[in-house]
């Protein structure tokens, strides 16, 4: 992918526009940036792009099916009256639709008081949205309020699909540019390459070659201080691609990623108790969760066959010294000693093992492709796939797309 990339921004500095700092005054404009490699999932976005139920949709399997969450309780900060939304519940009440689970939130308090950054001499501006959907009776996740910060005010509105459209439709490109700085910051960077990294080092500070934990995780490590070190250098970096273009670059990426560390949890990492504590078991089209488990299972099962071959009792997994010190690395040098995380410190049963390591191997694999492939010119490279196995294309719709399926 990463060849494919440069190959790509090659083509772009040759047509000039790697490099172009003009305003583009339309989305057929941005169709020059394809090269000739258009297929119909872009088109599908470039066609659906500012409708309410592709942005639904969005938050259950796009880039970032991370953050949407079941509302239990409406926020105090978000105060949203049932006359604002009864045209979309149609009679029914918040109150009725929260009790039938029907009713969700996507929380963007970590950006709360962070500056934008300054791209090429223009100030940027962030936002720390709250925005609630509504899965109506066919399943589809609807966008029916945005709050654009945190803090009610008069002069901080609550927008409605019943605004005009262009409120409604710049309130929704602010929630969408907010989820790119917490997407990438947070679930790309953070809890997927910074977190294989601790895992790495952590392997091979701790773990002779020989001990079975170091074989199982080899491979899933091999490359990844290689393709930190070039994210650091490429994108993070004081002349990185995101810390100088992104609106969220600058002072504020250090800011937005110490935070995201000091709220990083165990049960985050773990999909089947993340899904749980978010509420989503029963959420219609969570292809994300769906195809997630299945991967989750997949690697569990392994790992437990895998182990059982080498600690019988709960006492041998308590008497290995070895494993005992790379645990306690990642507790206490990944997580800084915070018990608040539910990282373990030590491993005192097999299952306690059995579940961190699995961890770990989705995080690196499954999890990274879910935050990851749908990137960039990943689209293409699916496409490029299909045709050398000559499997059918599946065509971009709200039933059937699933951007989360690790390459």
């Amino acid at each position: 992918m990463v060849a494919t990339g440069e190959l790509r921004l090659a083509v772009l500095k040759l047509t000039g526009l790697a490099d172009c700092k003009k305003s583009w005054e339309s989305i057929s404009k941005l169709e020059a940036l394809f090269c000739g490699n258009e297929n119909k999932t872009i088109e599908y976005c470039q066609e659906h792009w500012d409708e309410d139920e592709f942005f639904g949709y969005q938050f259950l399997n796009g880039l970032n099916p991370m953050m949407i969450q079941r509302c239990s309780t409406l926020p105090e900060n978000f105060p949203i009256t049932d006359d604002m939304v009864k045209d979309t519940l149609r009679g029914s009440s918040l109150e009725q639709e929260i009790k039938k689970g029907n009713i969700f939130l996507s929380d963007y308090n970590m950006l709360d008081g962070l500056v934008g950054n300054v791209v090429s001499g223009r100030q940027q501006y962030l936002t720390a949205p709250l925005v609630l959907l509504y899965c109506n009776p066919y399943g589809m996740m609807l966008p029916i309020a945005i709050q654009l910060r945190q803090k009610p005010s008069k002069d901080n509105p609550i927008f409605l699909p019943t605004d005009s459209m262009a409120d409604w439709k710049l309130a929704k490109i602010f929630v969408r540019n907010a989820e790119f700085g917490v997407h990438e910051v947070n679930f790309h960077l953070l809890r997927t390459h910074l977190l294989a990294e601790v895992f790495t080092v952590a392997t091979l500070r701790s773990l002779p070659s020989s001990h079975p934990l170091h074989k199982l995780l080899f491979p899933h490590m091999r490359y990844t201080l290689q393709i930190n070190i070039m994210a650091r250098k490429q994108l993070i970096s004081k002349d990185g691609a995101i810390s100088k273009y992104a609106g969220v670059g600058g002072k504020s990426l250090v800011k937005l990623l110490k935070r995201a560390t000091a709220s990083l949890t165990y049960s985050a990492l773990c999909l089947p108790d993340n899904i749980s504590e978010r509420g989503l078991e029963t959420v219609p089209q969570y292809y994300y969760r769906d195809d997630g488990m299945k991967l989750w299972d997949i690697i569990n099962k392994f790992v437990a066959a895998f182990f059982s071959h080498y600690y019988q009792h709960d006492a041998d997994v308590q008497k290995d010294t070895e494993l005992q010190r790379w645990i306690r690395k990642i507790f206490t040098n990944g997580f800084l000693g915070r018990d608040s995380s539910g990282i373990p410190s030590s491993f005192q049963t097999l299952k306690e093992l059995i579940k961190f390591v699995t961890m770990v191997i989705f995080t690196a694999s499954a999890q990274h492709a879910a935050v990851n492939s749908g990137q960039c010119f990943a689209v293409y490279l699916i496409e490029e796939r299909n045709k050398k196995l000559e499997l059918p294309y599946t065509y971009l719709s709200p039933k059937n797309v699933d951007n989360s399926v690790a390459i």
